[in-house]
């Protein structure tokens, strides 16, 4: 079969870059998109022009080191499969076939296919680790862990950090890397030591070297991992966690003069004391949220309605006992 590869060529990421077409001929159905690219390199360097540069290791859709943008889709037409395992036989003969890099601002372009990934390095840097006592290692079963936790972090482990979720996102976000990451170190219990670190340090760098999660969705279309849309809202979990109990252990203000109180606090408030925000809790009208685990424009204004409400409770005193 014959192919018309239409490839982004950029010498560095400082140059502007153009698409170039290539004519690729004698190539079967049972060739993969990166065994095309090999067979139009060895074309090239044989005409002595420039090869095109892409990224790849593996080659059995577990490294995560390869990735293209092909005809505008992340690794390719089907889904959940990376690039390495995408093959000819998705496209007919004598198609045009499109190869750009992954498309997003925190993956810049080193040349022609290949980009910087490193911000996915950074992210992993700001949370996803265990810290372990090394030397001999533990019985097996010490810690006891269900049958169902085991299966929920090693199908979250699965990620294998290519960047399509980043790529495909409409906003360049990576809430499903970092939801996958965070959850599946969150779901066992030798990894609770940093839980609530974890999950600040990863939302911080998620916000920092990414774009916001709009749930759009597209990013569990071209996942290889099959990584599913829960991962985010476990993620929006944990950083909800992480901040209602660092609030609650803040340590109380110094108590505040009889003259500096308001009026509206009443007479039987001020009296000398200390904060006390389980009887706040108690005589405030609740705050009922509804439960909408996927929505995560929701779960951010509950964080934000306790994280009102526990502040404005730092203004009030209860007598000691």
């Amino acid at each position: 079969m014959k192919l018309t590869l239409k490839v982004w060529r950029q010498e560095s990421g400082a140059e502007e870059g153009h698409f170039e077409e290539y004519l690729l001929e004698e190539v079967g159905p049972e060739f993969s998109l990166l065994e095309a690219l090999d067979k139009l390199n060895d074309d090239l360097v044989a005409r002595g022009e420039e090869p095109i540069a892409f990224d790849s290791d593996c080659r059995e859709g577990i490294c995560g080191a390869c990735g293209v943008t092909v005809d505008g889709t992340p690794h390719g037409p089907q889904k959940n499969t990376p690039s390495c395992r995408q093959h000819l036989r998705s496209f007919e003969d004598g198609a045009t076939v499109q190869l750009e890099p992954f498309r997003s601002g925190a993956f810049p372009v080193v040349k022609d296919l290949a980009v910087n990934r490193s911000a996915l390095d950074r992210l992993i840097e700001a949370g996803g680790f265990v810290s372990t006592s090394v030397g001999t290692a533990p019985d097996a079963d010490a810690i006891p862990v269900s049958h169902e936790a085991a299966e929920w972090a090693l199908d979250l482990a699965a990620c294998i950090g290519c960047g399509a979720c980043v790529a495909a996102c409409p906003n360049g976000s990576a809430q499903l890397f970092a939801g996958s990451k965070t959850m599946h170190l969150a779901t066992l219990p030798s990894s609770q030591k940093e839980r609530g670190r974890r999950a600040k340090g990863i939302t911080r760098a998620a916000e920092e070297e990414f774009g916001p999660c709009s749930v759009y969705g597209e990013c569990a279309e071209v996942c290889p991992a099959g990584i599913p849309l829960t991962a985010i809202a476990g993620l929006n979990k944990e950083k909800l966690r992480q901040v209602l109990r660092n609030t609650a252990a803040a340590p109380p203000p110094p108590a505040t003069p009889d003259d500096a109180r308001g009026p509206w606090e009443g007479t039987e408030r001020r009296r000398a004391g200390r904060v006390c925000r389980a009887d706040y809790m108690a005589r405030s009208p609740r705050i009922h949220i509804q439960p909408l685990p996927t929505t995560v424009q929701m779960m951010m204004m509950a964080t934000d309605m306790m994280k009102a409400t526990l502040n404005h409770s730092e203004t009030l005193t209860y007598p000691e006992p």
